[in-house]
């Protein structure tokens, strides 16, 4: 039980945060004892300060080359998946007319989101592959998402014909409390780095800490004002089956598309694990910043919290098993 905690602390962290929301409300509310605009604003600042910081780029440059490998996992990411989340929207509703719109903008905003950065690394490691490439192109996304996940909310919002914030002002603050930090850390890194590689075990937990509290507010804001009693079981189990369909389907779609252009083995595991899996540690902030303390914030959270560990449970067998693999054929 304790060796499960401690591979597995971060989730039951957010289980434990939903719970306590439940349970306290009063505490993470807007007007609480917690005041969570101020917390959320430093933490999202402090996460993408501490992500720039521990960005390793000397370890990047070695994977930069492989251009076929970037278009396919950036196309895949920005791309694909958002055309994939739009056309969810349009033909969802034909089979779940009760579905709640801020989960429908759940599942856009989670079609947007970039990859993970050490979870794709170190599932690519495990499972043999391209290691370098892999950081790479996930360490890119990340830069990236941070422009064109509030862009691509703004226009597939647009397309499924709802209202958005006004997106100048909006990504004017995106950048001051995401770009602005993450810059600052990668340009003390050169001075920082040895410092910085030794304390990134901390930096994680500082960045977890943040996240939880940030869900912790969210749903506190939503029990508050009833959410939970206007959409129950049927929606989040609905929701879950809908992510698991989604989850599916993009993983064949990315080895399919590898197959057909003949990527060496390396090059496939690379591409399969930036291309399906998506950030929680940034979703999370954005998605505070894009759609503000709503209400209803915690269903905009939910498709990328459900995803989240199916994806870490699925693509570690998935690793373990290939890595296995090339054991055997090795030995």
């Amino acid at each position: 039980m304790i060796s499960w905690v401690r591979g597995n602390g971060f989730l039951a962290a957010l289980v434990l945060a939903v719970v306590m929301a439940f349970v306290f409300p009063n505490g993470g509310a807007r007007g609480g004892w917690i005041d969570p605009d101020y917390v959320n604003t430093g933490g999202i600042a402090l996460i993408l300060f501490l992500q720039g910081l521990s960005l390793a780029f000397e370890k990047i440059r070695s994977g930069a080359g492989n251009w076929r490998l970037h278009a396919i996992i950036q196309s895949f990411t920005f791309l694909i998946f958002p055309l994939v989340g739009l056309a969810l929207d349009k033909i969802v509703p034909h089979f779940w007319q009760q579905e709640p719109q801020p989960i429908r903008n759940g599942f856009l905003f989670l079609c947007v989101l970039p990859s993970t950065i050490s979870t794709s690394v170190v599932l690519t490691a495990v499972a043999r592959g391209n290691t370098p490439g892999a950081l790479f192109n996930a360490a890119l996304s990340n830069i990236l998402g941070v422009i064109f996940t509030p862009f691509l909310v703004h226009l597939l919002m647009q397309g499924a014909g709802q209202s958005s914030t006004e997106f100048g002002p909006l990504l004017g603050k995106i950048m001051l409390l995401t770009l602005l930090p993450f810059a600052i850390g990668m340009l003390l890194r050169p001075q920082l780095k040895l410092w910085a590689d030794a304390n990134k075990v901390w930096f994680t937990r500082i960045s977890n800490a943040v996240i939880v509290f940030i869900v912790y507010s969210a749903f506190c804001d939503s029990v508050k004002q009833d959410i939970w009693h206007k959409h129950g079981l049927r929606e989040t189990s609905f929701t879950a089956l809908v992510v698991i369909i989604l989850f599916t389907g993009m993983s064949l779609l990315v080895a399919a598309a590898c197959k057909g252009l003949a990527l060496k083995r390396e090059d496939s595991i690379a591409a399969y694990f930036c291309s399906v899996k998506k950030t929680l540690a940034m979703g999370v902030p954005l998605a505070a910043l894009i759609f503000g303390h709503q209400a209803a914030l915690p269903l905009i959270l939910l498709p990328i919290m459900m995803y989240h560990p199916l994806q870490l449970f699925v693509n570690g067998v998935l690793a373990v098993r290939w890595g296995r693999n090339v054991q055997k054929e090795a030995g």
